[in-house]
């Protein structure tokens, strides 16, 4: 779901218009909050190390505007593009799976 459409949820909310119980708004609400939490890792990152997204996106074997769109929530990286990111920002790739019941 782009931009465009998260905006017209919004006004469909801001009308009134019931927006719950929507599983695949659900699902995709879900992806998109993950693809903004991965991407404000990937600029924490970046920035802690004092680095540019050109600098990254060589040290990568990408372009700078795949990295934008990474650190805007644009997509959801593969695991194998999170290794080779991982990597370049020297650091380590950590996922798990927790219960429903430990996550915080």
């Amino acid at each position: 779901m782009n931009h465009a459409e998260w905006r017209t949820r919004r006004h469909r909310e801001l009308l009134g218009e019931s927006v719950e119980g929507n599983a695949e708004y659900d699902r995709m609400y879900e992806e998109a909050e993950l693809a903004h939490d991965l991407g404000q890792l990937v600029y924490d990152r970046r920035t802690a190390l004092g680095l540019s997204q050109v600098e990254l996106a060589e040290r990568c074997g990408m372009k700078q505007p795949q990295i934008s769109r990474i650190e805007g929530g644009g997509t959801v990286p593969t695991i194998p593009l999170l290794k080779r990111l991982a990597r370049a920002l020297d650091a380590e790739l950590t996922i798990e799976l927790t219960p429903h019941h430990e996550a915080a």
